[in-house]
């Protein structure tokens, strides 16, 4: 355990990330928030400091707990942060809404045979114009 961490590092350590690379990435677009603010790779990350990290479809909104540096397993990366509540609520309801958006959207039961494709393309075109 460190007594300061750069941003970059824990979120790696924290497995948000799957290398420092893309948190460096993730970070430096905008993507992460600290304490409600963009700021830098190097920023020191601090016990208590809100962070929010997207992940796929979800964004997480988490509360740091300890500080690391080294990547270590998914149940010990797990105790460096605290998802807080509305995060956890909000992330629930969107997965339901897209579980349900799936659910409504009827799927082919085959695929579509040459004259169907043409009068897809045909379509698409006309749409392009």
């Amino acid at each position: 355990m460190s007594d300061s961490v750069r941003l970059d590092k824990w979120l790696w350590a924290a497995r948000f990330f799957k290398t420092r690379a893309l948190a460096k990435k993730a970070i430096e677009g905008g993507k992460v928030h600290y304490d409600g603010a963009r700021v830098k790779t190097s920023k020191n990350v601090e016990l208590g400091a809100l962070i929010r990290v997207p992940q796929g479809w979800d964004i997480f909104e988490v509360e740091v707990a300890s500080l690391s540096d080294q990547r270590r397993g998914a149940p010990e990366a797990r105790k460096l942060y605290a998802e807080t509540e509305e995060s956890v609520q909000r992330r629930a309801k969107e997965a339901e809404a897209r579980r349900l958006t799936n659910e409504a959207m009827q799927h082919p039961l085959k695929r579509p045979d040459k004259k169907q494709r043409r009068d897809i393309q045909r379509f698409q075109r006309q749409q392009g114009d």
